[in-house]
């Protein structure tokens, strides 16, 4: 049975939209990089190393919007560096599923996931590797410019969350190579690396300037906090890509999959059981941020300065949730045409509709894709 023949409940997203007003400028000067890392065109003197994307299929993944709809806040140069991670990091997913997943490669996902961990150096001016393809040559730019003085701190915590990310992409293909499902209980942390969510409190804190005062970071209610903020990135991308995942990739790895297989239910009730899960994962971060955090702050004796600095960046998570929210169902990797199923299958916003807008401002809303709206109470 295939995901848009059920009648799904509406994921819940409360803080609206908004888009960064330097998006105009950002489609040209990303492809020009994809280009130049070897992404979108096969280079001359790199022999035998097609492109990962044509320009078409790159230009309709709509990264750009992704960008300036999770970090509205953010300057230009921030913006532009956390848009060429969020290329990459699709560039390393699609290559990867092509030349490794759908051929069942596990041997060759060993050996090109083992070379990339030699450009996750978290010494400043590590000596890297010399690059072989387009997501050795992403990375190892990106390596260069990820942690200017104020994000040193994170050069060691975000190359391990990469580490992670690449890692988990070995074990979903070995899971789907033996048709291992992964367990209720493993899957929501396993989604954390296998989504990269753990990099995504460094895009915030990027985008707005923003730390969580360090008196907090590690304590419990914080912790809480994330990884509520980490699982509904993941858990709700898990819907989106349902389709694309388990029906063209043969993926196992997939909430759906998971938790009918898991509690041992049909996929009629599969779907609805993770929209409402996705959902029960927003409504914790959101009293987590209301109350727990704000008393949490009270009691650590945070100053003025700290508890607007803590505000920010808790306004900066809200940002990059609505955001991707509505990337899921809006763009078109996640709203593929489907002529069996037109009236099912609304068509995606062309991306020329979601330029414009302003910082504060709201961008229109995106249409509803098979039942998954915007602004829905739970």
């Amino acid at each position: 049975m295939r995901l848009h023949a059920v009648e799904l409940p509406e994921l819940w997203m409360p803080h609206p939209l908004r888009v960064n007003p330097h998006l105009p400028g950002l489609r040209a000067e990303s492809e020009t990089w994809a280009r130049e890392m070897g992404m979108l065109d096969a280079v001359e003197d790199r022999p035998g190393q097609g492109p990962i994307w044509t320009g078409k299929q790159y230009r309709a993944m709509t990264v750009d919007l992704l960008t300036a709809w999770t970090l509205p806040d953010a300057t230009p140069e921030a913006l532009r560096l956390n848009h060429r991670f969020n290329i990459w990091a699709l560039a390393w997913d699609d290559y990867f599923a092509h030349s490794f997943k759908r051929t069942s490669d596990l041997q060759g996902a060993h050996e090109f996931t083992a070379r990339l961990h030699a450009f996750l150096r978290p010494e400043e001016d590590a000596r890297l590797p010399e690059p072989v393809n387009a997501v050795e040559r992403g990375i190892a730019d990106l390596q260069r410019h990820l942690f200017p003085p104020r994000l040193a701190h994170w050069r060691q915590e975000f190359n391990r969350a990469l580490a992670r990310y690449i890692d988990a992409g070995v074990e979903e293909l070995s899971n789907s190579r033996t048709g291992r499902v992964p367990h209720l209980i493993d899957y929501a942390p396993f989604r954390r690396e296998s989504f990269a969510a753990h990099t995504a409190p460094y895009s915030v804190e990027l985008a707005t300037g923003a730390r969580i005062p360090e008196r907090i970071r590690r304590s419990r209610t914080v912790r809480s906090l994330t990884a509520a903020f980490m699982d509904v990135m993941g858990l709700a991308n898990d819907i989106a890509s349902y389709e694309r995942e388990v029906h063209e990739e043969n993926d196992v790895n997939n909430l759906v999959v998971v938790l009918g297989t898991s509690l041992g239910i049909p996929l009629r009730e599969a779907v609805p059981a993770s929209v409402h899960l996705v959902n029960s994962r927003m409504r914790d971060f959101e009293q987590l941020r209301e109350e727990d955090v704000p008393a949490l702050a009270r009691r650590a004796g945070l100053g003025p300065e700290e508890r607007a600095e803590l505000d920010t960046w808790l306004g900066g998570a809200c940002s990059f949730l609505s955001g991707l929210h509505a990337w899921y169902t809006g763009a078109p990797r996640y709203v593929p045409a489907d002529p069996a199923f037109p009236e099912q299958r609304l068509p995606a916003a062309p991306a020329e509709q979601w330029y414009g807008g302003g910082a504060g401002g709201h961008a229109p809303t995106p249409p509803s894709v098979v039942g998954l709206g915007v602004d829905a109470e739970p």
